[in-house]
């Protein structure tokens, strides 16, 4: 069975029209309040939609998120369940933002010990997964439908009952992930003001054009 060219394109499209928003004016820092929110909703609504197409094609089929084709082999290296990991996101705060008050510092570190407790159960949660059927067989399963998916050749579901019964439980652990992912977010937004999180929205998009440029620098070199 093909692969169903919505969310396949639809996704690709919400990735590049996300990182293009949220590089659109890195040097600039509009003048006016409105101005800050505008850019922020701009950009936020833009991260909103590529979430919402990941979802839907982890629906489809959990697995392809896990080895997404539409991303370089450098950028699936720094996957986390299908996604970025949310202490990332505070390593960006710390190197973009340079204003913070003493309160605002104090509210980030709670917050930056509290994710790393609820990511914990989330390896946790994988860890008890891949013991099911051990690690090796499902990594093969994960690179397998990768490469079919580059191949134009997806399936919607595995051959392997012992890997077809994970389906289930990694839908639930990856969309707890993106909840850890969204609530981060959403915190550290409401720590920070509105000028400051402009400077971290630039900074994450930096680093998608410079991880995703790398990338496929090297992907080209290996002929991929």
């Amino acid at each position: 069975m093909p692969l169903p060219s919505s969310p396949f394109l639809k996704l690709g499209w919400s990735v590049k029209n996300a990182t293009w928003t949220s590089s659109s004016r890195p040097n600039t820092a509009p003048a006016r309040q409105d101005d800050h929110h505008e850019l922020i909703h701009r950009v936020l609504y833009h991260y909103q939609q590529y979430s919402e197409e990941k979802s839907r094609v982890a629906r489809w089929d959990v697995f392809l998120v896990f080895s997404p084709p539409w991303f370089t082999g450098l950028e699936r290296a720094f996957l986390w369940i299908a996604g970025f990991k949310p202490n990332l996101l505070f390593r960006l705060v710390s190197s973009s933002v340079s204003d913070m008050t003493e309160d605002q510092s104090q509210r980030i570190n709670r917050l930056v010990a509290e994710t790393r407790m609820q990511e914990k159960v989330l390896n946790d949660e994988m860890a008890k997964i891949q013991e099911r059927v051990g690690a090796p067989p499902l990594a093969n399963a994960i690179r397998r439908y990768g490469k079919a998916a580059q191949d134009g050749e997806m399936t919607g579901g595995t051959g392997d009952s012992a890997i077809g019964g994970l389906r289930k439980p990694l839908e639930k652990v990856v969309a707890n992930a993106d909840m850890l992912r969204a609530t981060t977010a959403e915190k550290v937004a409401l720590i920070l003001t509105p000028a400051q999180i402009i400077k971290v929205l630039v900074a994450v998009a930096q680093l998608q054009l410079k991880v995703r440029s790398l990338g496929l620098q090297r992907d080209a070199e290996r002929g991929l």
